[in-house]
């Protein structure tokens, strides 16, 4: 996987063999951050990636100067990969928490300008997030939440829901918290 635009651009980030998460492919993210550009101010955003994996959502937005970003994944290897990562990169701005996604949100009092969650494809409850991500009050007004997901799911008639992209066999759809 590579880094697609910022101060950390062109970089190549490989995982060992002992990762299973599965990154969101390069052809996908490149679209996805085509996307957000013209949407989101990074330097202004405070971001949270659910199911961070390799971390590779987060070093985009970590490369693309986002004011704050927090990445939670459980697997101790992610962590310790996306760690390392970190320290190649010299970019310590990265909040780490190793935590249970779920626990997570009901625990946390913060808000989030953009959040970005990529779970296990055969996550029974994947259908269930963009409502707990509301539920829990994660989004600030105006928030955008994008959830990758596979082809089998639709979010079409989720009140919040925006849009959806297909890039290959990689699925986005796109939340947004508008303020009554």
């Amino acid at each position: 996987m590579r880094i697609i635009s910022g101060k950390y651009k062109g970089r190549k980030i490989v995982p060992p063999m002992n990762i299973t998460a599965r990154p969101t492919t390069d052809f996908a993210k490149e679209g996805l951050f085509n996307l957000l550009a013209n949407r989101v101010d990074f330097e202004q955003t405070n971001a949270l990636d659910l199911f961070s994996g390799t971390g590779s959502i987060s070093f985009e937005l970590l490369s693309r100067d986002c004011k704050s970003v927090t990445a939670i994944e459980q697997n101790e290897r992610h962590c310790a990969f996306i760690r390392k990562v970190c320290a190649e990169l010299k970019a310590d701005e990265l909040l780490l928490i190793r935590a249970d996604v779920f626990k997570f949100m009901e625990r946390t009092h913060s808000r989030y300008d953009l959040i970005f969650a990529d779970p296990p494809y055969q996550l029974p409850n994947l259908p269930d997030l963009p409502d707990l991500v509301f539920s829990h009050h994660l989004l600030a007004d105006d928030g955008l939440f994008v959830l990758e997901h596979s082809a089998k799911h639709r979010f079409d008639t989720h009140p919040h829901f925006v849009e959806h992209r297909n890039y290959g066999n990689v699925n986005f759809s796109f939340f947004r918290n508008t303020p009554a």
